[in-house]
């Protein structure tokens, strides 16, 4: 059976994307699944999330077909977890891209090989519409979009799901739309419950049950290079994230019994 690839996708910066990537894929992989962690943006945020070694092959080399994607998987702190990480290399990628063939299929291409040895491959997509996070969602089955409780982050959402609407059109009929996963959420403002409820009402069951509550151990974390399951397993981000993982493998399942 081949594995499911999810990319994390909001052209805003500071949503939770990489945190949700890093800390979603440790919560699977602790429950026996096999999880590949791809770092497709050139901060490299994911890559130090997990310690990565940035001195090995990364996933510009194995798209650039300097290096086998085999070659570039790492291993890291949490068992079941393995990450090909990314880094500032990738910002010329999307220039050499532009006048490739088959410039939106280079990641899919790259990412087909290692479908089968892994349950899971998250893809942490860059806080832009561009062509690195086009090869994302092309190569991707689902996709999950993290959305900060406030005003601000209902802005681009539109543009966002037009833009994978556009990709299921043209490139990638199989994407769908997995599920809208509220971060950074603090209970006590009325402005985040506003935010909820608005996209409840519109997304109705595309929306996540669970939420994810601000957390210092979640901000923490990656400056020690490990998910927060490992840092401090009994936080309310830990078990914020495997609540998630829980309610992810629900829907998978439920997906492929349909």
């Amino acid at each position: 059976m081949m594995g499911t690839v999810i990319t994390f996708a909001n052209q805003k910066g500071g949503v939770g994307k990489t945190t949700t990537a890093v800390n979603l894929g440790a919560a699977i992989s602790a429950m026996g699944k096999k999880v590949l962690l791809i770092d497709f943006d050139s901060q490299g945020n994911l890559s130090s999330s997990v310690g990565a070694d940035r001195s090995r092959p990364g996933i510009y080399q194995v798209i650039s077909g300097s290096s086998s994607p085999a070659e570039a998987v790492q291993e890291t702190p949490q068992a079941g977890l393995f990450i090909i990480a990314g880094g500032g290399e990738l910002t010329g990628a999307s220039v050499e891209l532009v006048n490739q063939e088959r410039r939106e299929f280079f990641l899919r291409d790259a990412l087909e090989p290692l479908r089968q040895d892994y349950d899971y491959i998250f893809v942490d997509s860059p806080p832009s519409l561009g062509l690195l996070t086009l090869n994302a969602l092309v190569a991707a089955q689902n996709v999950i979009i993290p959305l900060q409780c406030e005003y601000f982050a209902l802005e681009g959402l539109t543009q966002l799901l037009q833009n994978i609407k556009r990709v299921q059109g043209g490139f990638n009929q199989e994407l769908e739309l997995f599920g809208i996963l509220f971060t950074m959420y603090d209970s006590r403002t009325r402005l985040a419950n506003d935010v909820v409820q608005e996209v409840i009402g519109y997304f109705g069951k595309r929306v996540f049950r669970t939420i994810i509550p601000r957390n210092i151990r979640l901000s923490e974390a990656p400056s020690h290079g490990i998910p927060v399951n490992l840092y401090d397993p009994a936080c309310v981000g830990s078990r914020s994230y495997q609540k998630l993982a829980e309610e992810v493998e629900q829907r998978v399942n439920a997906a492929t019994t349909r």
